[in-house]
């Protein structure tokens, strides 16, 4: 099962919380990703971390990730974040 998202958000604190939401909404419409939710959420509020303070711009995170699970456990996880300052909207 996978999944893409994208949010924008005034703040890098404003981006995690929307980041956690959309994580949430994700494993309520494919359970199999309750597995790597609270790692994808720690990966992607990591990377938001990384970005400089700046009231000017908004945040943007895009994410995208996949989870392979059978009867003898997971057997492919992915996820790819990508964090940037954006023009505000």
């Amino acid at each position: 099962m996978s999944y893409s998202f994208s949010v924008k958000a005034g703040t890098k604190s404003e981006a995690i919380e929307q980041v956690a939401a959309k994580l949430a909404e994700v494993v309520a419409a494919q359970p199999v990703h309750e597995a790597d939710q609270v790692q994808a959420n720690a990966s992607a509020s990591t990377f938001i971390g990384l970005l400089a303070d700046d009231d000017t711009k908004d945040v943007a995170v895009s994410m995208n990730g996949s989870i392979y699970r059978d009867s003898t456990g997971i057997r492919q996880a992915s996820v790819s974040i990508s964090v940037g300052m954006a023009e505000k909207a």
